[in-house]
Formats: C-alpha cells, sequence, structure tokens
C-alpha cells in the first residue's frame, strides 16, 4: 500500500541540466571559451560542463520528447561588467542590461543571448535599492 505523501517534500537542488544541441563539440567550445564555464569531460555527442555545482549536460537528444529550447539563467554581481567581458569573447546580446523589475527591496537586470542551437543565456543580477 502506498504512503502518504509528505506535505514537506519539496524539490530544491538541481543536479543537471539538459541543454539539447546538434553539435555538443562546437556548444561545448561556446559554453567553455566564450561563457567561462568550467568544462569537466565529453563522450561523442554529448559535453558536461560546471556551472558552480550545476552540471550542464549538452547533447543532441535521442528521444524527441527532449527536444527544444533550454533556457539557462545565471546569476552575475554586476551585470554590466559581466556583458561587456562576454562581449569582448564574441558574445552577441539581443538586448542591452535592462531593468525587469522592482520589488521596492531589489531591481531584477537582466539581458539575452543564444547558444549556437538557439537555446536562451540570460544574464540576472538582483541589485539592493539604495535605502
Amino acid at each position: 500500500m502506498p504512503q502518504s505523501p509528505d506535505p514537506a517534500f519539496g524539490l530544491s537542488t538541481i543536479g543537471q541540466i539538459m541543454v539539447p544541441v546538434s553539435d555538443a563539440e562546437r556548444a561545448a567550445a561556446f559554453y567553455r571559451d566564450q561563457l567561462g564555464i568550467r568544462y569537466l569531460f565529453g563522450f561523442p555527442g554529448m559535453a558536461f560542463l560546471d556551472a558552480d555545482g550545476v552540471r550542464l549536460y549538452l547533447a543532441s537528444p535521442e528521444n524527441e520528447d527532449f527536444q527544444g529550447r533550454a533556457t539557462l539563467y545565471f546569476r552575475v554581481a554586476d551585470i554590466h561588467e559581466a556583458a561587456a567581458t562576454l562581449e569582448a569573447r564574441g558574445v552577441v546580446f539581443g538586448d542591452r542590461p535592462h531593468k525587469v523589475h522592482d520589488d521596492g527591496v531589489n531591481e531584477l537586470w537582466m539581458c539575452f543571448t543564444k547558444d549556437p542551437d538557439g537555446n536562451n543565456i540570460g544574464l540576472m543580477s538582483e541589485v539592493p535599492l539604495a535605502g
């Protein structure tokens, strides 16, 4: 007989994010060389990187249930400095860093680019309001 669900249970820690790509080696080069994410290891058709404790799994999906686009949001302390650093490495942003939300305590700033397969890469920065 199944046990009743634990109301306190909730998922919280992300162990790995799969990012669908058409060429894992090309994608790994972009994430490693242009975005500066630490490369862990690879196999034919797949690559793994460490985004500060969250593993990115770049692969051509074997099953069409895993096709689609990913959106990865990376926290940065200074979004203007981060965007300028990445632009110096050849990353092209579709928009400039801009405020998307103000809750009276923090402003949330974002800007976006794409990887070679069209997956969305967002930079996000929470900036405390002076007060």
